[in-house]
């Protein structure tokens, strides 16, 4: 029986075994979230990468250039992690390098995985009925914030563990895992409103980007999942 664990923060990651799982990486505010968006609107591929010169790099070879830090998007880039930023006609067939201060740091984190896929409230449907047929252990990596616990990709992890619940044939014996679902149930019918206080969504009030937080908080809106590799991200 395939087991479902989720790890809370890449600091906790070297407590799992990657070998042989699928690792869902999750970063809700906002890399995941405009990941998602951008393979809904056409993009070609992403490249995660962990620093801004090397996200700089690539725009010699022609890729747009993406990326934040501490939620601001980063001084020259073509565009910040805003998922609005990854729309239009604009991006639609362009490859795009991007670097973000917590969820490209997971994905690089997670590399000893079989497979990484990315997750978001955006896909969250079509994420969970194709990993209920993969027949494989799963971990829920969170992103979180500079490696520390939030909410927000606890949630999703929580709402992913109740997805694979019941007939899946998932082994659930995780205290991360059954705490995570234990928030989403609070949280489901009023997910913005259950974050008011969280850390993320006040530093993202800070800089005027609620429009943000709602839109990345929208149940499936982009029925795409993002795969890696060869060290790219591709649309399954």
């Amino acid at each position: 029986m395939p087991t479902l664990e989720v790890c809370f923060s890449p600091s906790l990651l070297h407590l799992f075994d990657c070998n042989n799982k699928i690792v869902v990486v999750i970063d809700v505010l906002r890399a995941t979230s405009s990941i998602c968006t951008a393979f809904a609107h056409g993009v070609n591929t992403i490249i995660p990468v962990a620093t801004i010169e090397e996200s700089l790099s690539y725009r010699e070879k022609g890729y747009l250039v993406a990326g934040e830090r501490n939620g601001e998007i980063v001084e020259g880039f073509d565009m910040g992690n805003s998922p609005f930023s990854f729309m239009g006609e604009g991006v639609k067939g362009r490859n795009i390098a991007i670097t973000t201060t917590n969820g490209t740091q997971a994905i690089h984190a997670a590399n000893d995985a079989s497979k990484i896929v990315i997750g978001s409230f955006l896909n969250l449907d079509v994420l969970s009925e194709w990993l209920m047929v993969q027949d494989a252990d799963i971990l829920c990596l969170c992103s979180g914030w500079k490696n520390k616990f939030n909410l927000e990709d606890t949630l999703l992890a929580g709402a992913i563990v109740n997805k694979l619940r019941g007939d899946s044939g998932f082994d659930i014996d995780c205290d991360s895992a059954i705490a995570s679902e234990h928030l989403y149930l609070k949280a489901k019918d009023d997910l913005f409103g259950f974050l008011e206080n969280s850390s993320h969504r006040k530093r993202l009030k800070r800089l005027n980007i609620e429009k943000d937080i709602y839109y990345c908080l929208t149940p499936n809106t982009c029925p795409v999942i993002p795969v890696l590799r060869d060290g790219a991200l591709v649309k399954l």
